[in-house]
C-alpha cells in the first residue's frame, strides 16, 4: 500500500461519508486474521498502518518475564533490557516481524475490507434513508415478478410487493411503473428490505396528499379512510376553512383529482365524502350515493338506524352489502338500514300489538264486573 491508497481513503471519506480512520482499524483487524492465515504464526501479533504514506508494519507482542516458557509469547528481562535499557517484568514489547512478501497480500486484503465497508456504508445510507420513510409513498419500476412476489426498483433498492399486498385483478407488468405504500424497512445481513402495498388504506390517503394542494397544505384535513382494495373506497374530509369545501377540493375541476387516484388504483370507485361531528349529519354522508330520510344515533353503543326511501334501499346497503360496510367502517359505528315502508310496517304492526292489548284490558275489567 503507498499514498495513492490513503489517498483513495480520503476520497471515500468524503463521499462514502466513513472515516478514514475506521477504514484503516478494520483494515489493521483483516491484515492481522490475513498475517496469521498467511504465516501461521502463533504470535500476539500488532497491525499498524501509517496514516500518511500507508506503510504497513507488523509487530510481534511479547510479555517481559523472568524465566521465558513460550518464546512466541514472552520474553526475558535480559534481552528486553537489550533493546530498551527501561523494560520491567510484565511490560509488552513490540517487536517489528514484518514479512517481506506481507505487501501483496496487504494490498489484497485491504481492497477486500474497503469494498466491503463500502457496501455496509451504502446500505446503511439506503437503510437510514427508507427507515425514516415508512408510512410513504414510493414510485418505482416492476422489475421482475417471482413466485407472484412483485420485485420494484426504486433506483437504489428494490421494494418486495407480497401477494397479499396486491390488489385483486391488478396484473403488473415488468417495465411498468407504478407507487406503492411502504408498510415496513427491514434491516438484513444482504441490505435494506423494503416491504410495500397496494392494498393499504394509507395509499389512498397518500395519493390524494400528492393530488390535492389543500391537503398537502393543511387547510383539508383526511379524517377517515375506508377500503376494499380493488373495488371500492370511502374517504371523509373536513375544511379548517369554512371558505373551501373539502370534498370539491378533493374532487378537482371537472373531477380531475379524484380521477387521477381512481386511475392509479386501476378503476377503484372513490366516494369523497364530507365529514362531521354530528353523528347522524356523517352517517347520512357516508352512505352516499344513497339518499338518507332520517338517522336516529344511540351515542352510548354507537348504533345507528338508517331510514331510506323504498327505492334507495338497494343503493344504501349496496352490492353484497359494501355500501353499508364501508360506512360503518368509516364511522366507527354499527349502522341498520330500514325502508321507510318497513319502518311503516313496525309502526302498523305495534299499533295493532297495542289495539290487542287494550281489547284484553277491556275483557278483564267486564269478566270482574259479572264476577
Amino acid at each position: 500500500m503507498n499514498v495513492e491508497f490513503i489517498e483513495a481513503l480520503d476520497q471515500i471519506e468524503k463521499e462514502k461519508g466513513i472515516s478514514k480512520e475506521t477504514l484503516i482499524e478494520a483494515i489493521e483487524a483483516a491484515l492481522k486474521s490475513a498475517y496469521k492465515k498467511n504465516f501461521g504464526s502463533a504470535q500476539n501479533v500488532k497491525i499498524k498502518i501509517d496514516g500518511d504514506t500507508g506503510e504497513v508494519k507488523v509487530f510481534a507482542q511479547k510479555k517481559v518475564v523472568e524465566e521465558v516458557n513460550n518464546d512466541l509469547l514472552e520474553i526475558s528481562l535480559e534481552e528486553a533490557k537489550q533493546i530498551n535499557k527501561k523494560y520491567q517484568v510484565g511490560d509488552v514489547i513490540e517487536i517489528e516481524v514484518t514479512p517481506k512478501r506481507f505487501g501483496r497480500i496487504a494490498a489484497q486484503t485491504a481492497k477486500q475490507v474497503v469494498v466491503q465497508r463500502i457496501r455496509e456504508a451504502e446500505r446503511n445510507i439506503i437503510y437510514n434513508e427508507f427507515a425514516g420513510r415508512e408510512t410513504d409513498i414510493v414510485t418505482g419500476l416492476v422489475q421482475r415478478i417471482v413466485n407472484n412476489h412483485v420485485f420494484i426498483d426504486l433506483g437504489k433498492t428494490e421494494a418486495i410487493l407480497a401477494p397479499s399486498e396486491q390488489m385483486p385483478n391488478e396484473d403488473c407488468k415488468q417495465g411498468e411503473r407504478i407507487k406503492t405504500y411502504i408498510l415496513e424497512v427491514k434491516k438484513t445481513t444482504k441490505g435494506p428490505q423494503i416491504l410495500v402495498s397496494r392494498t393499504h388504506p394509507g395509499l389512498v390517503k397518500r395519493l390524494f396528499e400528492l393530488e390535492v394542494p389543500e391537503i398537502h397544505e393543511g387547510i383539508v384535513e383526511i379524517k377517515a379512510i375506508a377500503r376494499e382494495a380493488g373495488s371500492r373506497t370511502k374517504i371523509a374530509v373536513y375544511s379548517r376553512d369554512e371558505n373551501v369545501d373539502p370534498v370539491g377540493a378533493c374532487v378537482g375541476p371537472k373531477g380531475a383529482r379524484v380521477q387521477a387516484v381512481v386511475n392509479e388504483l386501476k378503476g377503484e370507485k372513490i366516494d369523497v365524502i364530507k365529514w362531521s361531528k354530528n353523528p347522524e349529519e356523517f352517517i347520512a354522508n357516508t352512505l352516499s350515493p344513497a339518499k338518507v330520510l332520517r338517522v336516529y344515533a344511540g351515542k352510548e353503543q354507537k348504533v345507528a338506524k338508517v331510514i331510506v326511501e323504498d327505492y334507495q334501499l338497494s343503493l344504501a346497503i349496496g352490492k353484497e352489502g359494501q355500501n353499508a360496510r364501508l360506512a360503518a367502517k368509516l364511522t366507527g359505528w354499527k349502522i341498520d338500514i330500514k325502508s321507510k315502508s318497513q319502518i311503516d310496517d313496525e309502526v302498523l304492526k305495534n299499533d295493532a300489538d297495542d289495539a290487542i292489548t287494550d281489547d284484553a284490558i277491556d275483557v278483564l275489567e267486564e269478566t270482574d264486573k259479572i264476577l
